[in-house]
């Protein structure tokens, strides 16, 4: 355990969350002072496409989200080299079900856990919040009386749409880079999150680059359009001239994290704070 130099924040490694057939699952903890902790809670899942990657990751972002307030908690998950899909996704849930389940410990709302992801980290958290009740997507030890649901989600560059064969589809990643989802067109439809956008899909942030050659950024654009057909809540910022990982950028880091602080305090955290009434505006008259 250590204290950061960032205000009085605290960060406990290698807490262990669940357990894949005696493979022991670990998370980074980052505690806020506890003057300025927040009643929210974030979960925040590393890229690496699915091949790589780890919570470390994730240090600098973690701590600033943590200095403003919030509980944030930065699992590993079992990348494909060691266990196929849909072991991922089993991870994930198991780690929302342990962080919910510790949500008098640390001092949060367990209705106020929101989810962040990067890269491959975007596209499990995007899928953890539309199959939240779906047993498919649950390893066989789950307990489904602990809640899986998100308040919200941030998705950073996130895969959303899964294909096999050789014509890529709009805002489509090939399934082969997600072993055990490429089996099938079925399985690889399963395992797209914009397949799983239902009504009570949470409130979402998406960011992306518009120069990503990894995830194109029609990715997130068809993402977008999916909760808006559906009438839902969706920020998305498109940054012009930026690539796939530029949220790892220390220039750029501390303004989206902002951002991210900003999405979460008026969607989750506070909203009550940030609602603006707006009146009907008298014809104007001219003149």
């Amino acid at each position: 355990m250590s204290v950061s130099a960032m205000d009085k924040v605290t960060v406990s490694r290698d807490v262990v969350y669940g357990d894949a057939g005696g493979r022991p699952l670990k998370l980074d903890l980052y505690q806020p002072d506890p003057d300025r902790r927040r009643s929210t809670a974030l979960i925040m899942v590393h890229g690496g496409g699915w091949v790589g990657g780890s919570k470390a990751m994730l240090d600098a972002h973690a701590r600033q989200l943590a200095d403003d307030g919030f509980t944030v908690f930065a699992p590993e998950y079992r990348l494909t080299g060691e266990a196929v899909w849909p072991a991922q996704i089993h991870d994930v849930k198991r780690a929302i079900r342990w962080v919910r389940s510790k949500a008098g410990d640390y001092g949060f709302d367990p209705d106020r856990i929101a989810l962040e992801g990067h890269s491959a980290g975007a596209h499990l958290v995007l899928l953890a919040a539309g199959t939240a009740d779906d047993p498919r997507f649950d390893p066989a030890d789950a307990d489904p009386s602990i809640p899986a649901h998100a308040a919200a989600v941030i998705a950073v560059y996130p895969p959303v749409l899964l294909y096999r064969g050789a014509t890529r589809p709009s805002g489509g990643n090939q399934a082969a880079a997600l072993k055990g989802a490429d089996v099938s067109d079925e399985a690889a439809a399963l395992a797209s999150p914009i397949n799983h956008v239902g009504a009570d899909f949470p409130p979402v942030m998406l960011l992306h680059g518009d120069a990503d050659k990894v995830v194109p950024v029609s990715a997130s654009l068809r993402f977008q359009e999916a909760l808006r057909a559906r009438g839902l809540r969706v920020d998305s910022h498109i940054f012009a001239g930026l690539p796939h990982g530029f949220m790892n950028q220390p220039e750029l880091r501390p303004m989206l994290m902002t951002l991210v602080s900003g999405f979460l305090r008026r969607t989750v955290d506070e909203p009550a704070r940030f609602v603006v009434d707006v009146q009907p505006r008298p014809e104007a008259t001219w003149q």
